[in-house]
């Protein structure tokens, strides 16, 4: 039986995935990644480190149970494109107000369903990351390659989604004061953060020093974010300068941003680490952690020796940077998401560390 396909997937090694199109119909080139994740989608969705990447979902259902008002990660997703194997225009959930479908026609971003996205996740696996087409699946197979050829992916991601002014995100009796330094910041940090009694103000990315300084905050912390962390070489010269005069908790972006302000090094991995099931050791207990995460770039090991930072966390799959510290200048970093919801739990104790640390300098000021 001839399957009537209108949309196709083109990788640059030549290979050819077809489907059928949902949300924004739009030829758009991106990098194309895999997530494990077996929940969350919408969260995966409005996530802004996912921007500009075409995100192949392995759970082989997705839209089922549609799209929350409450569950955005931000308000404006800039993911580059969805693929899946079996979307659902249905869904079965009493707190949907949208369908998956109906939000990414909103955001102009393209979907292919209908795909073996276990044969296209081996592929990424194999071949690792890589530039991809969505197109029509009339396009010819030699001008999408042209195409892909000709194309150069943005490196002002970072810019692209952090916030343009500054944000306030009050609690009841703030015990704290804290500077999120916006480099595509998700929603949920800030609000695991209020719930540790912090007061948030939300910067943009190359908010100057002195205008954090007269903000006077007990503690800074540095997001998650999308792109290369040598991109944002304004952001880290920054950081360098607050070294030591707060204390400093970065997630993800954050954390490789903090490594390369100490003078250590980051580097690009094959495929990278996303979804909600890698299994890190936490070097100062010695427990395992399970972890979400969601990241195309890591710390180089061997540059942190000749920096004061500490590794405190190891991947236990591939033995990749997932933590370190800086006692003495109240400092500390984690690759993987401790707030990923859904996703687990492991990590929450950060936050409370974090808040420790401001009590600690609190009291010695």
């Amino acid at each position: 039986m001839t399957v009537n396909y209108n949309k196709k997937i083109i990788l640059e090694n030549g290979q050819e995935y077809y489907g059928f199109g949902f949300g924004y119909d739009e030829d758009k080139v991106c990098e194309i990644v895999f997530n494990t994740s077996m929940a969350g989608y919408q969260e995966i969705l409005s996530d802004p480190s996912y921007t500009n990447q075409a995100v192949v979902m392995t759970y082989p259902l997705i839209g089922n149970y549609g799209m929350a008002d409450d569950d955005y990660e931000t308000e404006t997703p800039t993911i580059g494109a969805m693929i899946v194997r079996e979307y659902n225009d249905v869904p079965s959930n009493f707190r949907s107000t949208k369908t998956l479908a109906m939000v990414m026609k909103e955001f102009s971003i393209p979907g292919v369903y209908g795909v073996d996205t276990r044969k296209l996740t081996r592929a990424i696996r194999d071949f690792g990351s890589s530039k991809a087409l969505i197109t029509k699946a009339s396009t010819p197979l030699d001008v999408g390659l042209e195409i892909l050829r000709v194309s150069v992916l943005p490196k002002d991601a970072v810019e692209q989604v952090s916030c343009q002014c500054m944000w306030r995100y009050n609690v009841k009796n703030p015990k704290f004061h804290v500077v999120a330094i916006d480099c595509g910041i998700k929603m949920n940090i800030i609000r695991e953060l209020n719930k540790f009694g912090c007061q948030v103000t939300r910067v943009p990315w190359n908010t100057s020093v002195e205008v954090i300084e007269r903000i006077a905050p007990d503690g800074i912390f540095l997001s998650n974010g999308p792109g290369n962390p040598e991109d944002v070489q304004e952001l880290i010269e920054n950081i360098r300068k607050l070294l030591g005069k707060y204390p400093i908790f970065g997630i993800c972006l954050g954390h490789q941003l903090l490594a390369l302000a100490y003078g250590g090094q980051t580097y690009k991995l094959k495929f990278g680490h996303r979804g909600g099931n890698h299994p890190v050791r936490n070097l100062l207990n010695n427990k395992i952690e399970i972890t979400s995460q969601n990241h195309s770039y890591a710390v180089e090991p061997e540059s942190i020796k000749a920096t004061p930072l500490e590794i405190t966390h190891l991947n236990i799959l591939d033995d990749t940077v997932e933590g370190m510290r800086c006692v003495k200048d109240k400092v500390f970093s984690v690759q993987y998401h401790p707030e990923s919801a859904p996703g687990p739990q492991d990590g929450k104790y950060l936050f409370k560390q974090f808040v420790d640390l401001m009590e600690e300098a609190k009291e010695h000021a």
